[in-house]
């Protein structure tokens, strides 16, 4: 009872605000149009059969009466609609009545003729729709914090991809185990035949349509909104943040859609207490910007943050070691990171030399008493050098200097709640008494965990913020001051965004600094996502 008493009150103290997520209700799509495929369209929602096939041959008889007018006059918005919707009824009726066109063509059965209705799918077999649930995006509607509106027009039914379960192996690929992804479905019609396929919003614009050109239509929003309603991340951050060792094993790089070696990779990276979720407002509103789709693709960074971040850093640039092994000659990495995701960052941009190993041991790594695994835990994370595959880094909220709260009683509270991570260290004790003593006088008794790390004594912080980044890689930082202002140093009333203060977000020789009015989830605020955006296509200018 008291573990569970204390869990409920760090959420209470360190998380407020970040719950629902997003939520999600089905909803029966209505529709009405004045024009004849409309009428089709009301026709079979009023009064639908019972037979799916005789179903579907009816929304074909429908979308095949708007393809012909918009072969006659494309710009027809109107027909455009009635075309979508005709298809996005069809792919639910696959669905829902566990069709599977993509083996052998079916028989719908329409008002004056039988289509023949086939599915075309990739051959891969990593593809093959039958490891999916397809569904049409304009069922759902969702709500929530981390919901953001994100659509483009153009032809097509928006179609929301999840696999059916988790699959072993995504992470060796860099993928995610489980997927939920966009894509859009188009049937083509020639005379009774009629072909459908999956195209990707992302790496589709234009198709050609009835002999026009036209956009692909696409909804950014279903896919990300409908995982996070599914999936429910928050307690696997806060188990995360309060039982890092059980999560040990997730920590993970990977990406958020197929690899294309002609696009750039933006990394993101989560902050304490918070998981790949907290990106979803930024990537739902990037990815409706036809120069982020065109030229950048998005991969993110999932880690236990009740881990120190000098240690998660060390994992990181390992895993970033093995995406350049799997992707050789990939684009230089654009990383985004928020709050502690800064910090972490921060250190991938950093020729740490011996200065942070000095700050804590008297003598080189060679002359520790430590075991071989111990040694290279130690000298990963205090020796490194910067980051030769990363091309500019964006600081959200970044706590470079650490953060009063952690000192206090919320961060006394909350650092007693999370403890010493276990087992991260074969011969722990050995290592911290051969420390130095701190800046209190004080020596180390264990490892320091999350919170520890976001005192502004810290001596890993304060010798850290003294090392000059790597020349050649432009930095930005993006901060937040909840609208009230205050003063840029320590006196009071300091601004700050609740959590981190200015003195402390603020980092020399940043090539931007924007001050949003933001809580310090900038990241999210719209103002943010916009600089973000506005750095990106800086970032197409300068390369």
């Amino acid at each position: 009872m008291k573990f569970q008493i204390s869990i409920l009150l760090a959420t209470v103290l360190f998380t407020a605000g970040c719950s629902n997520y997003a939520t999600v209700k089905e909803i029966q799509p209505v529709y009405r149009s004045p024009t004849e495929a409309g009428q089709l369209i009301a026709r079979t929602l009023k009064d639908p059969s019972p037979q799916p096939l005789v179903r579907m041959g009816s929304y074909l008889d429908a979308a095949s009466t708007a393809a012909e007018v918009l072969r006659k006059q494309p710009g027809d918005t109107q027909a455009r609609d009635d075309y979508n919707f005709a298809v996005s009824r069809i792919f639910g009726i696959i669905h829902d009545a566990g069709l599977q066109p993509w083996k052998a063509p079916v028989a719908c059965p329409g008002a004056n003729r039988t289509w023949s209705f086939s599915l075309q799918s990739d051959p891969r077999p990593e593809r093959n729709p039958s490891k999916y649930n397809i569904q049409p995006a304009d069922i759902y509607q969702f709500k929530g914090k981390l919901v953001r509106q994100s659509y483009k027009d153009g032809i097509g039914a928006p179609l929301v991809v999840v696999g059916k379960a988790a699959e072993p192996g995504k992470a060796q690929n860099f993928e995610v185990s489980r997927i939920s992804y966009g894509m859009t479905g188009v049937v083509n019609f020639n005379g009774d035949k009629c072909s459908a396929s999956f195209l990707d919003p992302l790496a589709v614009e234009d198709i050609t349509f009835e002999g026009h050109t036209q956009p692909l239509a696409a909804d950014f929003t279903a896919p990300i909104s409908l995982a996070l309603a599914d999936r429910k991340p928050r307690k696997t951050e806060l188990d995360g943040l309060f039982r890092p060792e059980d999560f040990e094993a997730k920590t993970r790089l990977a990406r958020l859609q197929p690899y294309d070696p002609k696009k750039i990779p933006v990394l993101c990276i989560h902050g304490l207490g918070d998981s790949q979720a907290t990106w979803a407002p930024l990537i739902e509103t990037l990815r409706g910007d036809p120069v982020i789709r065109r030229n950048y693709q998005f991969w993110f960074f999932s880690y236990p943050t009740g881990y120190p971040y000098p240690l998660t850093a060390s994992v990181l640039r390992k895993q970033m070691d093995a995406i350049n092994k799997n992707y050789p000659g990939h684009k230089k990495i654009v990383v985004i990171g928020h709050s502690m995701g800064g910090m972490i960052s921060r250190t991938l941009i950093t020729d740490s030399g011996m200065r942070l190993w000095n700050a804590i041991y008297d003598k080189p790594p060679s002359e520790m008493p430590f075991s071989a695994e111990t040694r290279k835990v130690m000298t990963d994370s205090l020796i490194f050098k910067p980051r030769t595959d990363i091309s500019r880094v964006i600081f959200a909220s970044a706590s470079h200097r650490g953060s009063d709260i952690a000192t206090g009683f919320l961060g006394r509270f909350g650092s007693r709640i999370i403890g010493s991570p276990a087992d991260v260290i074969p011969d722990e004790p050995e290592v911290f008494a051969l420390a130095k003593p701190n800046s209190t006088g004080e020596n180390l008794k264990s490892m320091p965990n999350s919170i520890d790390f976001l005192k502004p004594t810290n001596r890993f912080v304060t010798t850290l913020a003294k090392i000059p980044t790597t020349k050649g890689i432009p930095y930005h930082s993006i901060i937040g001051d909840r609208g009230k202002g205050g003063n840029l140093n320590h006196v009071k009333p300091v601004s700050t965004d609740g959590i981190v203060p200015y003195w402390s977000s603020h980092i020399e020789g940043s090539q931007s600094e924007v001050i949003v009015p933001s809580h310090h989830w900038s990241n999210q605020h719209p103002l943010g996502i916009a600089e973000v955006n506005r750095i990106l296509h800086e970032h197409l200018k300068n390369r």
